[in-house]
């Protein structure tokens, strides 16, 4: 494929020229890389994948990508399901299938699916930030993304700034891991939660040619141990399992802690994947386990051994309609909506992460800031449910931050 020029950018003085669009996997994409991540943003949609982190020389590649992206996909299917990968931020988020006050949103919102602009591209010595923009249009307003690579870190910042927009919002990032395809081969662990549940109504529909597999309403206090449809229980922390089904539960995050966090350790590679949040601004944890249980075009059981772990502020997966509508949650005190106010932007952080574990780092009990890191610089400690730690650099106070 050709490369191309972004068109009407302009760049500040001193800021170095913007990066080719380019066609990565079937999507014209911007690349930026720093010291120990190479990172790849589609223009449609912004999804961010691939991601490769570098450990050593070892390298991670953790996202996945939908395995049509390089088909010519049928009509009438949205743009988020062509550009499908890695981590996308949506607002609203969920499917928006019911219009609220006569705004339709495209399925996890415009963010998700029309296309960004590139505004700028600064690069030092230590950071690399790419922004871009997005004027939206169901409600007027603009959303600003920025994404920064620090030397030495093996982490993706994301920031995204709403202004101009007033009334309720659901909101979120969608990351989707991309697991080897050996039942239980990833161990998956949140911080601690107040309250979990699997969906209240069927995920799939067997009419629809999809299929689920937990108890629809089911509540739980640990992944270990969540309800079965046909009764009995599965453990949801150990993952692939349940091959043909694709489920969706839902955590609310304890909001005394001083940042939330979502993990998945592959302990035969020697690594984890985690993210960072404030939960205060995104209170839920959604995991979708999408393991061939959609059997319908574009997924047609080919979409297996995926995990969506999706850190947002909504109700389910459903949409603004239902977010802003009283519910079960709501009526308990958690938040499904983000209210916004077109006079003080809105700006959500959230930290991605690749870390080398030592042999015997089975599952994250347990993630702390930290002064110092092996490397001497600060970051976080991931505590193992075996005792055993690991360490990696990182700016933890980016949660916090604004600008």
């Amino acid at each position: 494929m050709g490369l191309l020029w972004s068109e009407g950018v302009e760049f500040a003085r001193g800021i170095m020229s913007p990066p080719l669009l380019r066609t990565v996997l079937g999507q014209p994409s911007w690349s930026f890389e720093s010291s120990h991540v190479s990172a790849n943003l589609t223009q449609v949609g912004g999804h961010l994948a691939p991601v490769v982190f570098r450990l050593g020389e070892k390298t991670v590649s953790p996202y996945s990508v939908a395995p049509w992206a390089e088909e010519t996909l049928g009509p009438g299917l949205p743009p988020l399901l062509h550009a499908l990968r890695g981590d996308f931020f949506c607002a609203p988020f969920g499917g928006n299938g019911t219009p609220w006050r006569g705004e339709r949103h495209p399925p996890h919102g415009e963010t998700a699916n029309a296309n960004w602009s590139l505004d700028a591209f600064e690069k030092s010595d230590s950071r690399v930030t790419l922004h871009a923009s997005l004027a939206t249009t169901v409600r007027k307003g603009r959303v600003d993304k920025f994404l920064s690579l620090v030397a030495g870190h093996t982490a993706v910042y994301s920031r995204h700034v709403l202004s101009g927009m007033r009334g309720p919002m659901s909101l979120g990032h969608h990351a989707m891991l991309k697991f080897p395809e050996v039942p239980g081969s990833g161990a998956v662990s949140t911080s601690r939660f107040v309250r979990g549940q699997v969906l209240p109504m069927h995920f799939e529909q067997p009419e629809n040619f999809g299929y689920s597999a937990l108890k629809p309403g089911a509540m739980f206090r640990s992944l270990k141990k969540v309800a079965l449809a046909t009764g009995g229980v599965t453990d949801l922390s150990s993952y692939p399992a349940r091959k043909g089904y694709d489920d969706l539960v839902m955590m609310t995050a304890d909001v005394t802690l001083p940042f939330a966090w979502s993990a998945v350790v592959r302990a035969a590679e020697g690594t984890v994947w985690f993210a960072l949040r404030d939960p205060r601004v995104l209170r839920h944890t959604i995991l979708w386990m999408s393991n061939s249980g959609r059997h319908y075009a574009p997924w047609n059981g080919r979409h297996s051994a995926v995990m969506g772990i999706e850190e947002v502020t909504g109700c389910f997966h459903l949409g603004l309609a239902e977010s802003v509508q009283p519910n079960a949650l709501s009526a308990a005190g958690l938040p499904t909506t983000v209210r916004l106010n077109p006079k003080k932007p809105t700006t959500v952080n959230y930290i991605m992460a690749v870390a080398a574990v030592p042999k015997g780092f089975d599952r994250v009990a347990e993630i702390r800031a930290v002064k110092s890191t092996a490397g001497g610089a600060a970051g976080v400690e991931l505590v193992a449910e075996s005792g055993k730690r690991a360490t990696c650099a990182l700016d933890v106070e980016f949660l916090r931050g604004e600008s």
